[in-house]
C-alpha cells in the first residue's frame, strides 16, 4: 500500500465522536479518529515496512505515525529518525506509546531516553521516561543499567509533584515499571512508590486518574509476577 492510500483509507475509517474523545486525551490535529483496533487491522495487513513507517510518521497526521509505529523495523531507526520523530512527537499517544515503543525496541532507545528526559519540551521528556519504562517491561534485567535505573527510580520520586502535568504522568509510569519489572528494584520502587503517595495531574476533564503507583506495584507483588516480562510492547 501506498501513504495516498492508507491515508484515504484512515480518513474513511475516522469517526468524529473518537476524535472528540481523543482530543480530551491529548492528541493534536491533524487526524481522523481512527479506531486502535482497524490500526491494528491494518499492520496485519501490511506487516513491517520501514520505508512506509517513515512517509506515514512524517505525515503529520497521528492517526498516520500511531500506525507507522506498529510497522516500523526498530532496528533500522538511526538516531536523526529517532530525534526526528521525537520533535514530532506532540501527540500524547505518540509521545507516551508509539515512539518509547519504537525507541525501547531499537539500540539506541536507553542513550536518547536519557537525553529526552532532560528536554525543555514537555512531550520529548515524556517521551524519554516511557521509553525507559518500555525498556524495563520489556529487556531481561541483566541488559538494564541498574544502577542508572536506582537514580532515576530516586529522583522521579523527588521531583513527580513539582513536574509539568504530562511529566508527572510519565514519572509515576515510570516507578510502577521498575517496581513491576525490575526485582532488585522492587523494595526499593514500593518505597518511593508509598512515599509520593497520590499524584494529582489535570486529565483535561476526563475521568481518568494517575494510577497510585504503590498499589499497582503491590498487586503485582501479590500476584506473583515481579520480574515477569513483556514479550512486546506495541499493541
Amino acid at each position: 500500500m501506498t501513504v495516498a492510500e492508507i491515508m484515504t483509507e484512515l480518513e474513511v475509517k475516522g469517526s468524529d465522536n473518537i476524535k472528540k474523545i481523543f482530543l480530551k486525551h491529548g492528541v493534536k490535529e491533524p487526524f481522523f479518529g481512527v479506531k486502535i483496533e482497524y490500526l491494528k487491522a491494518l499492520e496485519k495487513k501490511i506487516k513491517k515496512d520501514h520505508a512506509l513507517a517513515l512517509q506515514l510518521y512524517a505525515t503529520g497526521n497521528a492517526d498516520a505515525m500511531y500506525l507507522a509505529g506498529l510497522i516500523s523495523d526498530d532496528d533500522k531507526m538511526t538516531r536523526k529518525d529517532l530525534q526526528t520523530w521525537a520533535q514530532q512527537a506532540i501527540s500524547t499517544n505518540i509521545s507516551t506509546y508509539t515512539l518509547p515503543w519504537v525507541a525501547a525496541g531499537s539500540s539506541l532507545g536507553f542513550e536518547l531516553a536519557l537525553q529526552w528526559i532532560e528536554a525543555k519540551e514537555e512531550h520529548i521528556a515524556v517521551a524519554g521516561w516511557a521509553t525507559l519504562s518500555g525498556m524495563a517491561a520489556l529487556k531481561e534485567d541483566v541488559e538494564l543499567d541498574l544502577v542508572v535505573y536506582k537514580k532515576l527510580l530516586h529522583r522521579a520520586g523527588a521531583e513527580i509533584h513539582s513536574a509539568r502535568n504530562s511529566e508527572k504522568q510519565a514519572m509515576n509510569s515510570f516507578i510502577i515499571a521498575v517496581g513491576t519489572y525490575i526485582v532488585a528494584l522492587n523494595e526499593e520502587a514500593k518505597a518511593v512508590a508509598d512515599s509520593i503517595g497520590t499524584v494529582r495531574a489535570d486529565m483535561n476533564g476526563t475521568a481518568c486518574k494517575v494510577p497510585l503507583a504503590s498499589d499497582y506495584i503491590q498487586k503485582a507483588i501479590d500476584k506473583g509476577i515481579v520480574g515477569r516480562k513483556k514479550k512486546k510492547l506495541k499493541c
